[in-house]
């Protein structure tokens, strides 16, 4: 497994950044330009990568103000787990991390490692940017 990671630092409380991430809907708001065809609801959303794939995710374990954990309901091109984690960070704020594994041979992760890691970036840039 391929784990591509992406660490934000919110001022927000842990509960709050939890909530957020615990709501699907609310990750349109957290995805680039290049996503599309957007539909979700509070546990499973499905979305298009333009010029890679189709995904469809659904929430599958939600430990409160911890961990969201959302894996595929259809079969993808390569087996992922999306797992958001969420700590105090000692400071009244929260640290938020995006943890993607994905199960790559030596060519998909040439071809999508840097992507996803964009994604992963891009997610948790936005989410400081909506929790200011």
């Amino acid at each position: 497994m391929t784990a591509i990671e992406s660490t934000a630092e919110l001022n927000s409380a842990v509960s709050e950044v939890y909530t957020f991430l615990a709501d699907l809907n609310n990750h349109k708001q957290l995805m680039p330009e290049n996503i599309y065809n957007w539909s979700s609801t509070e546990d499973e959303a499905s979305f298009t990568i333009q010029n890679m794939a189709k995904l469809a995710i659904r929430i599958s374990s939600r430990i409160e103000n911890q961990e969201i954990i959302a894996l595929p309901t259809e079969k993808p091109p390569f087996d992922i787990e999306l797992k958001w984690t969420v700590a105090d960070n000692g400071n009244g704020g929260t640290t938020a991390k995006l943890i993607i594994s994905a199960d790559l041979n030596m060519m998909m992760k040439m071809l999508a490692a840097g992507p996803l890691q964009k994604l992963a970036d891009h997610q948790t840039q936005s989410l400081a940017a909506v929790l200011k």
